[in-house]
């Protein structure tokens, strides 16, 4: 086969698709090309969406169970608030009845307590 033959069939596959004057029409109009672009970047879209929707999930989930958190923690300071209230009037119960003597030797005993056991776990 002479080389100039090769160089000819090389070159006719390379411009295979151009006719004289333009290019010919491919199997694919420009419209469906256009269509199938869309198409790819709705089920981008798609995608994106369903992710959102699961994080939007998540984050509602978590949110709803911070919300009972809050709310037990709300109910065991009422139940606390109700104990100390409870305790505070005992103590004046006690301080109004008692000698002043008395009631600086309580007080001075619980403050000496206090700090016996702050200092023996520090």
């Amino acid at each position: 086969m002479n080389p100039r033959g090769r160089y000819r069939s090389t070159r006719t596959s390379l411009f295979d698709g151009i006719e004289e004057g333009g290019i010919r029409e491919t199997s694919y109009s420009s419209h469906e090309i256009d269509e199938q672009e869309n198409d790819q970047a709705i089920d981008g879209l798609q995608d994106r969406v369903s992710i959102l929707k699961r994080l939007s999930g998540d984050i509602h989930e978590e949110v709803e169970t911070h919300n009972r958190m809050l709310d037990r923690m709300g109910n065991d300071m009422d139940t606390s608030r109700g104990f100390l209230s409870g305790t505070v009037d005992k103590f004046k119960m006690v301080f109004e009845t008692k000698s002043r003597r008395r009631m600086g030797t309580l007080v001075a005993s619980f403050v000496t307590l206090f700090m016996l056991v702050y200092y023996l776990t520090r």
